[in-house]
């Protein structure tokens, strides 16, 4: 099973971007569908978005639709998240996460490798 480790998280003004990378290790990283969770302050974890094994197929919560974007590399063992016109509701710890299924999914019951999350902070 593979290790995952995300990077990238920081502050940023509203209206800004960042991207976010989550490196994977071991050999299976392509059979993995990979999706990106959220927890902000007082909040309980929340969806964001998640990309297939062959990232053809992607899905995003409607909070971030259309102003973040998932992509993955299988042959650099790396998931993305690029996330632009960044929201200061935004501000959450966020965390990549590895699922062994088929499509996608939303659910966490679906993900069974977590990374130990980066906060990003968006200030007004």
């Amino acid at each position: 099973q593979v290790q995952l480790v995300e990077s990238g998280g920081g502050l940023v003004q509203a209206g800004g971007s960042l991207r976010l990378s989550c490196a994977a290790s071991g050999r299976t990283f392509s059979d993995y569908a990979m999706g990106w969770f959220r927890q902000a302050p007082g909040k309980e974890r929340e969806f964001v978005a998640t990309i297939n094994r062959g990232g053809s197929s992607t899905y995003y919560a409607d909070s971030v639709k259309g102003r973040f974007t998932i992509s993955r590399d299988n042959a650099r063992n790396t998931v993305y998240l690029q996330m632009n016109t960044l929201k200061p509701e935004d501000t959450a710890v966020y965390y990549c996460a590895g699922g062994m299924y088929s499509g996608t999914s939303t659910r966490e019951y679906n993900y069974r490798i977590w990374g130990q999350g980066t906060q990003v902070t968006v200030s007004s």
